[in-house]
């Protein structure tokens, strides 16, 4: 008896946390699409400004934040190690190429994404990463 009571909250706890998983998942569908209309303001900013370093910037930081929603937004969509590895490179590339940082911080990125390729290449099980049988238990 306690079990199916057990079971069933816990079904009821995963259907839950899916749902608002979803519902966040269409809020940042929504972001990106603005974000993206954005960048096409950016643009005649860009223009404006006769290619200045800061407009450029300041586009190139746009872009990067809606690559990195999209990926993000991928990795709530599919719950693999590869698509969080893929988030964490495009936000430690867009720090490197959008800002204004010091050599230090550079040598920081560079190893921070040489760390993270060298994950992906040596530490990464991909039987691990299959979880598309996992759900349907439920």
């Amino acid at each position: 008896m306690k079990t199916k009571i057990k079971q069933t909250a816990q079904n009821f706890l995963y259907n839950a946390a899916m749902f608002m998983e979803l519902m966040i998942g269409l809020l940042i569908v929504a972001a990106l699409l603005i974000s993206a209309l954005g960048l096409l303001y950016g643009l005649n900013d860009l223009y404006a400004e006769r290619l200045s370093d800061y407009a450029f910037r300041e586009f190139l930081a746009g872009a990067f934040n809606v690559v990195i929603g999209v990926e993000f937004l991928k990795m709530l969509c599919r719950h693999t190690l590869s698509s969080v590895i893929e988030v964490l490179l495009f936000a430690i590339a867009r720090g490197m190429v959008a800002e204004h940082t010091t050599p230090l911080e550079n040598l920081l990125s560079i190893a921070a994404i040489a760390i993270l390729f060298i994950v992906r290449k040596y530490l990464f099980i991909p039987g691990l990463d299959d979880n598309r049988g996992q759900d349907e238990h439920i």
